[in-house]
C-alpha cells in the first residue's frame, strides 16, 4: 500500500474522476462523445474506441492532480497503455493522480427494491494484478430502486463481503450502493443505506479503512457521520444521472463530500472537437466540479 496514495486520498482537494464505463454503459458513452453504433462492429472495435477517448482525457494538459486526486479505471483500460505506461502507471507517475479499478462485473435483476452485484468470478486473480500495476484501490457497484429493508440488507452484506476480500488483498475498497435518483422512495432509501453502512462499519478488521460512493442526497448533510468515521478514508457522491450544474449545486451543499463524476465529467466532450476545444471544455467541467468538492 502507497502510503503517499493514502495520504493524497484521504487529505487531498479534488475530487475523483470516474473513467470506468463497462461493456453496458460504453455504447451510451460513446454516443454522447458523438460516435454511434456503426462505427464499430463487436466489442474489441467499441472498447478501442473508447480507449482512445479516455487516452484523449488523461493526457489532456487540463487532467492533473492539481484539482483531481484519483481516477476509476476499467479493467481494460489498465490492462492497455496510455503514452507508453501502464494507464495505472500513467496517472500516478506522470500525474500524480492515484488510481483505482473497477472490479464488478455489472447488475444481476431486480429483487427486493435493489440490483445486486453479479457474481464476481477470478476476483482474487483480478486484485493480484491490479497490485502489480500500481492500483490502489477497488470500486464496485450496486443499486438501490426502493426503500426495502431486506433487499438494502442483502445490498450491503454483499459489498460489506466483497469488501473484506479487497482488504485482504492489500487494496482499499470503495463501497457504491448507489440509491436510483428516480427512486420515488429516495430520501427513505438513503437513511435506510447510511444507517446499514454505519452498523457495517463495525464488521472491519481492526484498522481497517473503506471508501465509500454514495448518491448525492435529498436531506443536505446527510453523510456527516459517515464522512467523519475514522474508518472511511473517504466519501465521495455520484452524479447518477443529473446534470453537471446539478451533480455540482447539490455537492457544494454538502461539505466533507467530494465528487467521483464519470457522465458529468465528460459532457460535453465531443469526438470532433480539436485539441484545444476538447482541452478548453474538458478544463471547464473540472474547474466546476473542483470547486463544488472544495466547497
Amino acid at each position: 500500500m502507497d502510503e503517499q496514495q493514502r495520504t493524497r486520498i484521504a487529505d487531498g482537494a479534488g475530487f475523483i474522476a470516474a473513467l470506468d464505463q463497462s461493456g453496458g454503459s460504453t455504447p451510451k458513452a460513446l454516443r454522447l462523445y458523438g460516435i454511434d453504433e456503426s462505427r464499430y462492429s463487436d466489442d474489441a472495435e467499441m472498447f478501442d474506441l473508447i480507449h482512445r477517448m479516455r487516452t484523449r482525457i488523461m493526457t489532456s494538459p487540463s487532467f492533473g492532480g492539481d484539482r483531481i486526486i484519483g481516477t476509476i479505471l476499467f479493467e481494460g483500460t489498465m490492462d492497455r497503455d496510455v503514452d507508453g505506461l501502464g494507464a495505472a502507471a500513467y496517472v500516478w507517475q506522470r500525474k500524480q493522480i492515484v488510481p483505482f479499478l473497477k472490479v464488478d462485473k455489472g447488475l444481476a435483476d431486480e429483487q427486493d427494491g435493489v440490483r445486486l452485484m453479479k457474481p464476481i468470478p477470478g476476483l482474487a486473480d483480478l486484485l493480484a494484478r491490479a497490485t502489480d500495476k500500481g492500483v490502489f484501490g477497488t470500486k464496485m457497484r450496486s443499486v438501490v430502486t426502493r426503500a426495502d429493508q431486506r433487499g438494502i440488507a442483502a445490498n450491503l452484506d454483499q459489498q460489506f463481503e466483497r469488501a473484506r476480500q479487497i482488504l485482504a488483498a492489500g487494496l482499499v475498497p470503495i463501497i457504491e450502493p448507489e440509491v436510483d435518483i428516480h427512486s420515488p422512495e429516495k430520501a427513505q432509501a438513503e437513511a435506510l443505506v447510511t444507517t446499514g453502512l454505519a452498523e457495517r462499519l463495525d464488521t472491519l478488521p481492526q484498522g481497517a479503512q473503506v471508501m465509500l460512493k454514495l448518491t448525492l442526497p435529498s436531506v443536505d448533510g446527510s453523510y456527516r457521520e459517515l464522512i467523519a468515521d475514522p474508518r472511511v478514508l473517504r466519501v465521495v457522491a455520484l452524479s447518477g444521472g443529473y446534470s453537471r450544474d446539478e451533480s455540482c449545486r447539490l455537492l457544494a451543499r454538502n461539505p466533507g463530500l467530494t465528487a467521483s463524476f464519470s457522465r458529468a465529467l465528460t459532457e460535453g466532450l465531443s469526438e470532433g472537437q480539436s485539441a484545444a476545444e476538447f482541452d478548453r471544455v474538458l478544463d471547464a467541467s473540472i474547474a466546476e466540479i473542483y470547486a463544488a468538492a472544495i466547497t
